[in-house]
């Protein structure tokens, strides 16, 4: 029998999957058998986690934008820098829970499926059914980037990071070299270097993702954009 997984592998789909778990585990704790310790767990372990989840998110942008002006003030000459960014502030975090708390409720979901009176339907609703879920192809990885101008005309690489920890982002400034930019591990990423004055250029870019400490994959597909005046 296949093994099916039913937590996400995405860390952007694992708080939307807990929080619907946590929020209906008490309708079915009668029919399964579930102690009011493990619903309040789980309930209490949804509201930490988004907590954190909401300040890792926050931060991480924070970080970026901070990255980006730090940079602009170094390297800007004919553009001015952008405002300056501020700290992400947070109320006060909900009471803490123990560690491990999609191992947690994972037993629970695997107690309920071991149910004689289990149901499909039940499992959809809990979102414990699962899929039939293969492990990242680490080898056939290949980034897609997209081009835009923002912010005074520099360019965004847009890119989508599913099972990846980032990408390494790579630029040929129309001199036919290419040289790493940046390892970027919050979508998207600005270039802030200074753009070209008096003339247009074509900057190009192309990404490799990241698993963990080493890329993974095939490069992108090269991207162009045409940059300055």
């Amino acid at each position: 029998m296949i093994k099916k997984y039913f937590i996400p592998r995405a860390e952007a789909d694992r708080l939307p999957w807990l929080q619907n778990f946590a929020n209906k585990l008490n309708t079915y704790a009668a029919k399964y058998g579930l102690t009011v310790a493990e619903v309040a767990d789980m309930v209490a372990a949804a509201l930490f986690y988004a907590y954190w989840t909401n300040y890792v998110n926050q931060y991480g942008e924070f970080v970026k934008k901070l990255t980006q002006y730090r940079n602009e003030l170094r390297d800007s000459i004919e553009q001015g820098v952008s405002v300056a960014p501020v700290a992400p502030v947070l109320g006060a975090a909900p009471p803490a829970v123990a560690p491990g708390i999609f191992k947690r409720a994972a037993s629970i979901a695997n107690v309920i499926k071991s149910r004689g009176n289990y149901t499909e339907a039940d499992g959809k609703d809990l979102g414990i059914e699962g899929t039939e879920a293969a492990k990242t192809d680490l080898q056939a990885a290949k980034p897609i980037i997209t081009l835009r101008l923002v912010q005074g005309g520099k360019p965004e690489i847009m890119w989508t990071k599913g099972d990846f920890d980032g990408i390494d982002i790579y630029v040929d400034r129309g001199n036919g070299s290419w040289v790493f930019l940046a390892t970027d591990t919050y979508p998207d990423y600005i270039d802030t270097a200074p753009l070209p004055v008096g003339s247009a250029a074509i900057w190009k870019y192309k990404a490799i993702y990241r698993f963990g400490d080493d890329v993974a994959g095939d490069y992108s597909d090269v991207a162009s954009i045409s940059v300055g005046s």
